[in-house]
């Protein structure tokens, strides 16, 4: 894992697609990337293995080692490979069991991803949020409450708030300590109730990150999210941010600056999620500074943060403002 004293260090924060895709970006600069992921994953593969084994999940932190690791493309390939005729095996990646059967031998989870990153030989580090089981919760405006990550989008209401338990779960001292000493802290892209707030909901991670200097950027959602932010501004991504940290604290939000429609074919557009709203005049009264930059692009079929654009973005950003 390729890491240096004298390298400027930055803390990610997430899960799923958002970070692995940034981290891809940013694995090509020479910084110290810390990625802290959730592990309130209970659907496919990583609620089986939840399930069999009382593990945390390990579909998120898959997903981001393969993207930091520097190995041959047909090792990452494998490490990625989702068995799918096996009845046994079927909807499984052979990652996740590799990760299920490390944490067996180690009895630890957190010791296992620490045991693949070496073997992927990882340009970082990769952190569970916690290194327990946890379930996700979230109350709905109508006072339901979801319990489990994989249910929480499918009730397609506006929600009021996401909790864990149990409660006072505590982080790895290696994260507390990545953050205190980071020089940029980062949170998203990703599915904000159910990949980014449940990282911040483990109260000493929460108060590390309210207490320590580095600068705090948000790199906001490029579309809304069915069942989690329908409708949503970047203004209220960021609200629900502040309301369950329990105080405001992003010093800047980076958004998309380019028409979706430029990037599609035809009807396409049409079809295509809705962009979040810029309500600039809001936001500013939340954030010192809002960025707006083209970050936006095509990825098989799904719209994406442009991973170099914003790694060399979070770069001059950290330089400038170090």
């Amino acid at each position: 894992m390729l890491r240096s004293d004298t390298m400027k260090k930055i803390v990610i924060f997430g899960g799923g697609t958002g970070l692995a895709t940034l981290v891809r970006g940013l694995k090509q600069f020479p910084v110290d990337i810390t990625a802290v992921v959730t592990v309130a994953d209970d659907g496919g593969s990583s609620g089986r293995l939840l399930d069999e084994y009382d593990i945390p999940p390990p579909g998120d932190v898959r997903n981001v080692m393969a993207a930091l690791s520097d190995v041959e493309p047909l090792i990452e390939k494998m490490f990625q490979y989702r068995f799918a005729s096996s009845e046994d095996l079927k909807g499984h990646s052979l990652g996740n069991l590799m990760l299920a059967a490390l944490t067996n031998i180690t009895g630890d989870f957190a010791r296992a991803v620490e045991m693949m990153s070496y073997i992927l030989n990882i340009k970082g580090r990769v952190l569970p949020a916690a290194n327990q089981r946890i379930t996700l919760h979230a109350e709905l405006e109508d006072g339901t409450i979801v319990t489990g990550e994989s249910k929480i989008p499918v009730y397609g209401r506006r929600i009021r708030e996401v909790y864990l338990s149990p409660q006072e779960v505590e982080p790895l001292p290696e994260t507390v300590e990545a953050i205190t000493s980071a020089d940029l802290i980062v949170f998203g892209p990703g599915s904000l109730y159910t990949s980014i707030l449940p990282t911040i909901l483990v109260p000493a991670i929460r108060e590390a990150v309210l207490t320590c200097t580095a600068k705090k950027v948000y790199i906001c959602n490029l579309t809304t999210q069915a069942g989690e932010t329908l409708e949503y501004t970047a203004s209220e991504h960021v609200q629900a941010l502040y309301d369950h940290a329990g105080e405001a604290f992003i010093d800047t939000v980076l958004l998309n600056d380019a028409d979706f429609s430029s990037l599609l074919d035809g009807d396409s557009a049409e079809h295509w999620p809705r962009p979040v709203k810029h309500d600039l005049d809001i936001l500013q009264t939340l954030v010192s500074e809002i960025v707006l930059k083209d970050i936006a692009v095509i990825v098989d079929g799904h719209i994406r943060h442009q991973s170099e654009k914003v790694a060399t973005w979070l770069i001059e950003y950290m330089e400038n403002t170090r």
